[in-house]
């Protein structure tokens, strides 16, 4: 059964004639794992911080709301945040379902924690999420912007 691609996580939008894809990027699963550590020590500080401001006397159990909190969704959505790819062309950038930003279009890269963020002249905004090397990603996309062909 072909999946839907409304919900497809690997991009659909048809390559134009002539245009090729020549690279891809995904994400990192040990990259996943670490912005997901970083948001459980935020979340059970912010939890804590809460409990005590309230005067609860059992803070503690602000951390541990914290850390279930954020294990629980680092779970339920790695199998979709770990198997997203996008494509980049000689032309564009192809994101998941039908996301694309033409190199052309590109106003600014920029990169956030693990990810990479896509700001498109016309005010669109495409997130890389999870990459090992986000430095590395964002120089591979503006090497190709420069290289961009018709």
């Amino acid at each position: 059964m072909m999946e839907s691609s409304v919900h497809s996580l690997v991009p659909t939008t048809p390559l134009e004639e002539g245009e090729q894809v020549i690279e891809s990027f995904h994400p990192d699963k040990q990259a996943y794992l670490w912005a997901h550590v970083w948001l459980a020590v935020v979340a059970m500080g912010l939890g804590m911080a809460i409990l005590w401001i309230m005067g609860n006397p059992h803070v503690w159990t602000g951390g541990v709301g914290g850390l279930a909190a954020v294990a629980l969704r680092a779970w339920y959505v790695a199998s979709d945040e770990l198997n997203v790819r996008w494509d980049m062309t000689n032309r564009r950038v192809l994101g998941p379902q039908t996301r694309a930003a033409p190199l052309s279009e590109i106003a600014k890269l920029r990169k956030l924690g693990s990810a990479v963020q896509i700001i498109t002249t016309g005010g669109d905004k495409h997130l890389l999420k999870f990459q090992s090397d986000p430095a590395q990603t964002k120089a591979r996309i503006e090497a190709q912007m420069g290289r961009a062909t018709g």
